[in-house]
Formats: C-alpha cells, sequence, structure tokens
C-alpha cells in the first residue's frame, strides 16, 4: 500500500523554470499559466533603456519593465488591470513615457524597501499564477564586444549599432544570483530557455555564472524554445543552430537537452512585412542541430496577432508539458 508521503509526491505539480525576458517570455507564459504546472519565471535585469532605464537611475533599483510584462501575463485577473499595468502615459511633465506597471513596483520597492518584496507584494495583488524572480538583485550592466573590437555599454544600445556582436558580457562579471531562483532549478521538473532575444534578454540571465551552475546542476530536461524571426541588430542571417551555438559559446558548455523550432511555412504578405524591418524567419537547419546532439521537436507553433507573428503560446506550453511527462514516466520506469 502507497504511503501517504508517496501519494504526495505523486500529486505534486510539474515545476517548470522558465528562464528569460521581453515579449518572447511574456507570450508563452500565457499559455503555460492554463496547464497544470507551477511555474517560476527567472527574469533578466539588464534592461536600460525606456521607463525601466529612467527608474533604475533615478530611484536607484533594479529595472521593473521585464518583469513587469512577466507579473501582467501571468496574472489571474480581469483585463482592466491588465490594461492598467500596460499603461504608458503619452504626456506629463515627468510622466511621458512612463509605464504604470513600472511605477507601480516603484512605489512598492519604495514601501517594501525590497525589490524582490515588491515583486511578491504585487503579485498577491494580481493572483499571479506562480513566482517571478530576478535573476539577481545587484545593478548589472550589459556590455557588448562588437566584431569590430568597439564596447557598446547597455542592453538598449547593443541592437542599435549595426555592428555584428562578437560576445556579450556583464558588469560587474561575478553578479550573485537569487537564492530563490537557485532553489527553484534545483527542485524543476523542467527548465525552458527562452522564447526572446538571443544576446540582451536570455544571455544575460545565462551570463550570471551561479545560476547557469544550478543550471548544468540540474537533472531536470532543459529545453531552448527558439525564436520564430530573426532580430536586426542581434541575430541577422542566424539559424536555429546557430543561436544555441551562440550560447554554447558564451557559458563553455553544451546544456540543452531539447530544442522547440518551428515548421510551419509563414504567408509571403507577413514575410516581406518583416523583411521591411530586416526580419527573415529562423532557418530551422535540422543536420546541424542533430549535430549537437538536441532533440528536436519541430512542428507548426506560430500565430499572427496584431500585426506580429507570435508563438501559440497554447501549443508551445502542450508541447512543453507532453515532453516533460514522458521524461517523469521514463524515469519511474528506470526506478522501478
Amino acid at each position: 500500500m502507497p504511503t501517504k508521503g508517496m501519494g504526495r509526491l505523486q500529486a505534486r505539480p510539474l515545476r517548470i523554470v522558465v528562464i528569460g525576458g521581453g515579449t518572447g517570455l511574456s507570450v508563452l507564459l500565457r499559455g503555460l499559466k492554463h496547464e497544470p504546472v507551477h511555474i517560476t519565471a527567472i527574469v533578466t535585469v539588464a534592461d536600460d533603456g525606456g521607463s525601466s532605464g529612467r527608474l533604475r537611475e533615478e530611484m536607484d533599483m533594479l529595472p521593473p519593465g521585464d518583469i513587469r510584462n512577466v507579473l501582467t501575463a501571468l496574472a489571474d485577473t480581469e483585463p482592466l488591470m491588465e490594461k492598467v499595468m500596460q499603461y504608458r502615459f503619452s504626456s506629463g511633465t515627468g510622466l511621458a513615457g512612463h509605464n504604470l506597471g513600472n511605477l507601480l513596483l516603484a512605489a512598492m520597492n519604495e514601501i517594501t524597501g525590497d525589490f524582490v518584496t515588491a515583486v511578491k507584494t504585487l503579485s498577491g495583488v494580481l493572483a499571479v499564477r506562480g513566482d517571478v524572480l530576478p535573476a539577481s538583485t545587484q545593478s548589472i550592466r550589459l556590455k557588448a564586444e562588437m566584431a569590430d573590437g568597439s564596447i557598446v555599454i547597455g542592453e538598449s544600445q547593443i541592437p542599435l549599432t549595426g555592428k555584428e556582436i562578437k560576445r556579450v558580457f556583464l558588469d560587474p562579471a561575478d553578479a550573485v544570483p537569487l537564492s530563490e531562483a537557485l532553489l527553484a532549478i534545483a527542485e524543476a521538473d523542467a527548465i525552458l530557455i527562452g522564447p526572446g532575444s538571443l544576446y540582451t534578454s536570455i544571455l544575460p540571465n545565462l551570463l550570471v555564472r551561479g545560476l547557469f551552475a544550478a543550471i548544468k546542476r540540474s537533472t531536470a530536461p532543459k529545453i531552448y524554445i527558439c525564436n520564430v524571426m530573426t532580430q536586426p541588430g542581434e541575430t541577422d542571417g542566424f539559424t536555429a543552430s546557430k543561436h544555441v551555438q551562440v550560447m554554447y559559446d558564451h557559458v563553455k558548455e553544451a546544456f540543452l537537452d531539447t530544442i522547440i523550432v518551428n515548421s510551419a511555412e509563414l504567408p509571403s504578405h507577413v514575410l516581406e512585412k518583416y523583411a521591411e524591418k530586416g526580419a527573415a524567419p529562423v532557418a530551422c537547419d535540422l543536420k546541424k542541430l542533430r549535430q549537437l546532439g538536441l532533440h528536436i521537436v519541430a512542428k507548426p507553433l506560430v500565430t499572427f496577432e496584431d500585426g506580429y507573428l507570435r508563438h501559440d503560446a497554447h501549443a508551445v506550453s502542450k508541447q512543453v508539458v507532453s515532453l516533460v511527462k514522458r521524461r517523469r514516466r521514463v524515469l519511474k520506469i528506470e526506478k522501478e
């Protein structure tokens, strides 16, 4: 007869850690929150542009923008509250350009005296499904060495140079990860990387050394959700395998198990629209991905919303949960 402890173990929901930042991560989380899983989102804090950058400088706090987007994506609240969180002032001395959700996080930071506590407090107000954690509580600057040897300072400036990126790095290089993020990774049933800007949303997390060390130690499957389109100024001409190789080059180690890539053909009118901005579909180069030893999930996983291509959040989420459940069944059989 199974013990009560065994019953609790079997009933424990899948714990999925999602690492990244930017719009891509938020889109994924909108689908994943409807699956029977516990989500921990570990979010980059290297942003220095727009409202986030201004608050970072003026109030000496972590940039709230990516955190705000993730909180909104995971919120279980009325649509009006989401509009409030994402509202951006268009006028007003000092207010123009600021996002109301960013200001709420800034206020919570002042009231609680701690950014992590501020995020947790606002998470409660928004009935967030899961945990949202900054990768580090230190003030981090993202820098890039370009192919011509020049150094660009600031996450917001890197894609604007028009130069090829050789590598990105953090200042300080020894940034300390949040202990709760390390615990979440240690307890994870799966670790998802992306989707999101390779150099400015994903790598800033992986370059927090203690954070990557925890990812490397974890026995959970590590799944990379590859971007659908290249990003001008960051990944021009990149294939799916090039995205993976750049991550490996930065952390000096191969660490992924699986890559999820879109295989759907994209409408010509959509491609033309993106081509005007210098973006193109990320080619799924299966042969090179296999040479990297990756399990490949290549399926139609995109949707077209508000004039933009997005990952189909529900389709991707179901693929992720299916992969993790399959892995859990295999482990259970092996133990028996």
